[in-house]
């Protein structure tokens, strides 16, 4: 399974008995056992499978250990993990307690980086292979794909809490509230000079509340969206052009597109709400001085998400990534980002990336975003026109 064939006949017995697994697997009776061939098996995994030996030298390495690592089998055999990652890394410690327990040790959320493989979020789970414990396998498996998928349930989860309460604020609250403001206004009528202020103050609140009701009614489901193919150039041209003569005078905008991309899937309208509202968010986090927005566009193949109301998943390959130069997002809301009221502003009102995500829910489509020093963008994946099309 993870020596060769010829290393075998050499003499070199130290994983010989994987030879007996493959016997006990493909064996039966007098038919002569087939050789299976477990390097096409492990090879054809997306998991990072690689074995070390009690002195930490890679002994084995499958094709997506090779691309982890940017090294060829050949070359990862001739090295030991320390020469590959930071010998105070946790890696180090599971498979020291693999080795001494004879057992299986898992850990979450690893951090893995070097100059040569970057910065990567793993779950980790190693082995030991033999008894007495000869070598130790590694799996690694990759925490971007899954912590995308856990964001997304969260924005769309997000979405529609704020659409159920938008219906119920509208149903509930417009209609006392237009009794309030009525009997405030008779009151005033027969109301003293001194007593009129109060009356007023009713009014005033009553016609704030209001406002805010009606902010909230953006977000009420008002049934499926009136879809057409949309050019998205032009609505960031839009976007770009109401930004630049209003609140991103003090901004260089920069504009990395991909010409080539089909049109969209959506309603144009409300497209522009979207991308005007991560642009506008982007200005306000980016400084006075040196205040730059970033506006991409590009094609990512194979990209399928499951949609509501939809038997076949839905391809979303157009990918427009709005990126600043800011401070980032504080630790504290990262967690409730999308959630309505959640806001860093002094006077936001925490209504913009919740209304973004029920948008972009209702599109079929994923928000995510990333935080990093000087870097924070939020990227948007929509499904094409033609493809959309043709699923339906």
């Amino acid at each position: 399974m993870f020596i060769k064939a010829d290393e075998r006949k050499n003499g070199d017995e130290r994983l010989g008995f994987m030879g007996d697994v493959k016997s006990r697997l493909w064996g039966g009776g007098s038919t002569p056992p087939r050789v299976l061939d477990m390097d096409l098996v492990l090879n054809a995994m997306p998991s990072v499978v690689f074995l070390v030996d009690a002195e930490h030298e890679i002994q084995y390495a499958n094709t997506a250990a090779e691309q982890f690592f940017q090294h060829s089998e050949a070359n990862l055999r001739r090295q030991r993990l320390e020469h590959l990652l930071p010998a105070d890394n946790p890696l180090f410690s599971l498979v020291r307690q693999a080795f001494a327990g004879s057992q299986s040790v898992s850990e979450y959320h690893v951090t893995l980086a070097s100059p040569r493989i970057g910065h990567h979020t793993m779950n980790i789970q190693a082995a030991p292979v033999g008894d007495p414990v000869q070598a130790v396998v590694v799996s690694m498996q990759e925490r971007t794909l899954a912590a995308k998928i856990d964001r997304q349930l969260t924005h769309r989860g997000a979405a529609r809490s704020v659409s159920a309460m938008a219906a119920m604020l509208a149903h509930e609250v417009k209609n006392p509230l237009a009794g309030i403001r009525g009997a405030a206004q008779l009151l005033e009528q027969s109301a003293r000079q001194e007593d009129r202020s109060l009356t007023q103050l009713i009014r005033d609140e009553a016609d704030r509340i209001c406002g805010l009701v009606d902010r909230m009614e953006v977000f009420s489901v008002n049934g499926p969206l009136q879809r057409g193919a949309v050019n998205i150039h032009e609505v960031l041209g839009r976007v770009r052009t109401l930004a630049e003569n209003s609140f991103g005078k003090h901004l260089q905008f920069t504009e990395n597109y991909d010409p080539s991309l089909p049109p969209v899937l959506g309603d144009r309208d409300q497209l522009v709400q979207v991308f005007l509202n991560l642009v506008k968010n982007a200005a306000e986090a980016a400084p006075e001085e040196g205040g730059e927005v970033v506006v991409s566009t590009s094609y990512s193949h194979g990209v399928r998400f499951a949609v509501s109301g939809r038997h076949s998943r839905l391809k979303l390959p157009l990918v427009v990534t709005v990126q600043d130069n800011g401070e980032g997002i504080p630790e504290d809301i990262k967690q409730h980002l999308f959630d309505p009221f959640v806001t860093s502003k002094p006077r936001g009102s925490g209504l913009g990336l919740a209304l973004v995500a029920k948008i972009i829910g209702d599109h079929g489509g994923v928000i995510e975003w990333e935080n990093q020093p000087r870097r924070t963008l939020f990227r948007v994946m929509l499904p094409i026109a033609a493809a959309s099309e043709e699923q339906s």
